[in-house]
């Protein structure tokens, strides 16, 4: 199945792929770092780039794609104005935290796709319900835990303030670990949203 093809078979898709253009079309013009802007925007593109590839293979839910556009999204309005910088004083302020907590929210997003992972195992028949729920938890808390030492490996690399903003620790130390939480918290809600889903369906 062609690209377009898949596009036009899934109008969710569609839609949710010309919204993300749009996001990203925003994000490249003139990002506070252009190096932390590639360096971010890389992961999203090849997540991107995964989602059509099985989309020409399988037809997620509208909830699934969704719920894999959420963290594409918000992964991307980060790599405009690095994590640590996105204007978020509203929701910072609601919660009384002084620390810049987007890049938490970020994480938690990425958490969702647990559930795209336990729909596919579920769908395709591959393990039972609950095996295919606790892959796709464990799943994300694997990546998570991968992505946090990527992320520190490229700040080694890159160094001062470029390796800083990639980093977005935001001077806390148990950044990396709150990271890992976050997560898995997303991963949890997702695997509890199918749950609720498939009861009431």
């Amino acid at each position: 199945m062609t690209f377009i093809t898949t596009l036009k078979q899934q109008p969710i898709l569609l839609l949710l792929t010309i919204i993300y253009s749009a996001v990203f079309l925003f994000s490249a013009f003139d990002p506070i770092s252009r190096a932390v802007w590639v360096a971010e925007i890389l992961p999203a593109l090849l997540i991107l780039a995964g989602i059509f590839y099985m989309a020409a293979r399988f037809e997620f839910s509208k909830t699934a794609y969704i719920l894999m556009f959420i963290w594409l999204t918000l992964h991307t309005i980060g790599s405009k104005y690095t994590f640590a910088d996105v204007p978020f004083d509203w929701f910072n302020n609601l919660i009384g935290s002084e620390r810049n907590n987007f890049d938490r929210v970020a994480h938690f997003s990425i958490g969702f796709y647990a559930y795209p992972i336990a729909e596919y195992l579920i769908k395709t028949k591959k393990c039972s319900v609950p095996l295919a729920m606790a892959f796709g938890l464990f799943t994300l808390m694997s990546v998570a835990a991968g992505y946090e030492i990527v992320e520190w490996w490229y700040a080694a690399i890159a160094g001062g303030e470029e390796g800083i903003a990639f980093l977005g620790s935001q001077g806390d130390i148990w950044d990396a670990q709150k990271d890992m939480l976050c997560d898995t918290a997303g991963a949890l809600s997702a695997v509890l949203l199918m749950l609720i889903q498939r009861k009431n369906g």
